[in-house]
């Protein structure tokens, strides 16, 4: 089935050559159509132009979504959503595997309840994807997973997985096992254990590389089930995810993941604007948030929606986070919003919820834009969605229509 989305502004949130870094100017090729089609087939994008240059194919079904705004569907970088479950208490909450602080081979897609609430709100808000994962008691919590917002079975959802591998700094290990008569109980702590995990699975990898490099001449490689989750973390294919706030937390995790020569965002960044011209230098992105919520630890006290933009401004790639359910998924575009009334370019915040999203959790080349041969997953808004009085017009995911206002 062939569909059209026509009469509408586009947004294609493409990224181009010419585009610099932290930079909000245009490409070379137009990435916004103010009367423009995208043709979707089998779920992929097809084609996208302006409506001058359209021609309606013979028995093409066409969807007239008269002037709104057509663009990427919207993506959450980090969050818990179907894994710590609205409403459900311990019941629901499958988050954190908070007795033991090392648990690499933990898998989100084992706990996530694709039936949970928050996966119609998010799609009801033009969120058609998102990175979720374990909780930040331990020091690592296992591996996160991207997956498309709308089904029945997790299966059916994934997009990547695993994703990235979580590891968590400062406040929440220390005081999940202060009580409980255990490593860690300082920072210290924190950072050593985390660094006996690596230097365990980094030679764990590289015996493998080897007997892999030399397989007719050595036995048959036996995977360790404990260490065998850290190879794709060691062959840059998915990066960590750290948990860090405090601008000493996060240059210890940068400090950490230099030493093993890893690939990291770094999550929260609370502190980052203190510190923006450094992290720049430094090359890892950031996925900023939640700043919709109280101040509620000592190592969030300078948690603001500033943040985001002074990221952005000094040069380092940015997405922006709700970390459902601290804050509700539905509010990440009013996140974005809050984050340009605070003083981030209107474009870099838009950015930060489609295309930087998407590259920052390295699936961008299915999602974030709108650009031939990616999946068809589009939000069509009434006006602009950082504003707190837009609505979501209609959601598609994978050229489906999954949402329909009023239906």
């Amino acid at each position: 089935m062939e569909k059209f989305l026509i009469h509408g502004r586009i947004l294609t949130m493409a990224e181009h050559p010419d585009r610099k870094k932290g930079s909000s100017g245009a490409g070379q090729e137009q990435a916004e159509y103010q009367d423009g089609y995208v043709h979707i087939v089998d779920g992929k994008i097809a084609g996208i132009g302006d409506m001058s240059k359209w021609q309606k194919p013979e028995g093409a079904d066409v969807m007239d979504v008269g002037g709104r705004l057509i663009m990427p569907g919207i993506i959450e970088a980090h969050c818990h959503m179907g894994i710590t479950e609205e409403k459900k208490g311990m019941e629901g909450d499958d988050c954190n595997e908070n007795v033991e602080p090392v648990t690499p081979f933990l898998r989100a897609i084992d706990a996530v309840n694709s039936m949970d609430a928050a996966f119609d709100d998010a799609v009801r808000a033009g969120i058609t994807s998102a990175m979720i994962g374990p909780g930040s008691s331990n020091v690592v919590g296992g591996q996160f997973a991207f997956v498309k917002t709308k089904g029945r079975r997790i299966d059916d959802l994934i997009v990547m997985a695993p994703a990235a591998m979580k590891v968590a700094f400062g406040e929440n290990p220390k005081v999940n096992y202060s009580g409980q008569g255990k490593m860690p109980v300082t920072r210290m702590a924190i950072a050593g254990l985390l660094r006996e995990e690596l230097f365990k699975a980094k030679k764990y990898w590289e015996q493998k590389k080897r007997r892999e490099a030399q397989r007719e001449e050595t036995p048959e490689w036996e995977e360790d089930f404990r260490y065998e989750c850290w190879v794709p973390v060691f062959d840059k294919k998915i990066p960590l995810k750290a948990h860090v706030h405090r601008v000493d937390d996060i240059f210890t995790a940068i400090r950490i993941a230099k030493e093993y020569d890893l690939n990291m965002t770094l999550d929260h960044c609370s502190e980052g604007h203190l510190v923006a011209e450094e992290l720049a230098k430094e090359g890892f992105p950031a996925i900023v948030g939640p700043d919709l919520s109280s101040r509620s630890k000592i190592e969030v006290q300078n948690v603001a929606f500033k943040t985001a933009g002074i990221l952005n401004a000094a040069g380092v790639k940015v997405a922006i986070t709700t970390d459902h359910p601290v804050s509700l998924i539905q509010s990440l575009p009013i996140c974005a919003g809050f984050c340009v009334k605070s003083g981030m370019d209107m474009d870099a915040a838009m950015r930060a919820i489609t295309i930087h999203a998407a590259q920052i959790c390295n699936v961008a080349d299915r999602v974030g834009s709108l650009e031939v041969g990616k999946d068809a997953d589009i939000a069509v808004f009434e006006g602009n969605p950082l504003e707190v009085f837009t609505e979501t017009y209609c959601t598609l995911i994978n050229g489906e229509v999954v949402y329909m206002r009023g239906q």
